[in-house]
């Protein structure tokens, strides 16, 4: 069964006339009406009542017909599908990003991407660490915005930028007029953090060792805004990352100070399947985040 022929069979449906579905597939009518001869042949039916003056589909015509319109349209969906494969910054990438990442990167990535890959489309998959593992192994997402370590078999990791984390106090606490703050300065606060289960909670547990110190008390929150609200109405103090504390994001309410160097921080990577079939729009994804002018983003190599 050619294609020909059901592309001739949809004109006809559409037209009701041999001679109008002719001219509408730029062919001869007598080419036209053979190959739906020929069609009929091959499915053994009568898909065209031919009388004296009077031409049209059977109800079986009718039938086929409806289904040669599904087929062309799936026909022409894989020469889209093909068609990405010619010009790979054409069409979707879907991208996982976790929580705390996710809301104040992706304004500027967006932005830059434009420059990068304009046709690209982001569809965006926010989730955290474990879950976005799975979903690059399984194909759900095709790259995915992570902080390291992120040791997944099968999986490349390009590193982006360090980002530093900062204290959060509220306006007119005792350590809101300093410059800058030395990681055992918040032992015996009371110091808010992310819910168990968020890999940036034990970043910062981490790197702030005191906050676990039997004169210290820890809170929990379930997003970093929760968190910054609960600082703001003097619930505690937190650390959180710089590129959370810039833009719409600051507060009067409340005031970020730098660690004092070396300020500990977070390594942000790009995550993406070995073998990955679109390596253009990887490096689309890289360069972009490489034109983010944003202080609190210390780009690698920069």
């Amino acid at each position: 069964m050619k294609l020909t022929s059901l592309r001739y069979l949809v004109a006809f449906a559409d037209e009701g006339s041999f001679s109008r579905a002719a001219e509408k597939c730029h062919v001869s009518q007598p080419t036209l009406s053979v190959a739906l001869q020929n069609l009929e042949s091959e499915l053994g039916v009568t898909l065209i009542e031919r009388n004296k003056g009077h031409v049209a589909l059977t109800d079986i015509g009718w039938q086929v017909a409806a289904q040669a319109r599904k087929a062309l349209d799936e026909t022409r969906r894989i020469e889209q599908v093909a068609q990405l494969g010619k010009d790979p910054l054409h069409g979707t990438f879907r991208l996982g990003v976790i929580h705390t990442i996710g809301p104040y990167l992706l304004p500027e990535l967006i932005a830059a991407m434009r420059k990068t890959a304009p046709d690209t489309q982001l569809f965006i998959e926010e989730s955290m660490t474990a879950l976005l593992a799975d979903y690059l192994k399984y194909g759900t997402v095709d790259a995915a915005i992570i902080a390291l370590p992120f040791d997944v078999p099968g999986i490349n990791t390009h590193a982006l930028y360090d980002e530093p984390f900062e204290v959060v106090v509220p306006r007119g606490h005792a350590l809101a007029r300093r410059k800058r703050i030395a990681a055992t300065e918040v032992r015996g606060e009371d110091v808010l953090v992310l819910k168990a289960g968020n890999c940036f909670r034990e970043q910062v547990l981490d790197a702030c060792p005191e906050i676990s110190h039997a004169e210290s008390s820890t809170h929990e929150g379930h997003s970093i805004e929760t968190v910054r609200c609960m600082v703001a109405s003097g619930y505690g103090i937190s650390v959180l990352p710089a590129g959370t504390l810039n833009g719409v994001y600051r507060s009067e309410l409340v005031v970020s100070i730098p660690f004092e160097e070396p300020a500990p921080s977070r390594r942000v990577a790009l995550a993406w399947r070995k073998g990955f079939p679109r390596p253009q729009v990887i490096q689309a994804i890289i360069q972009a985040v490489a034109l983010i002018d944003n202080p609190s983003y210390r780009h690698i190599g920069a």
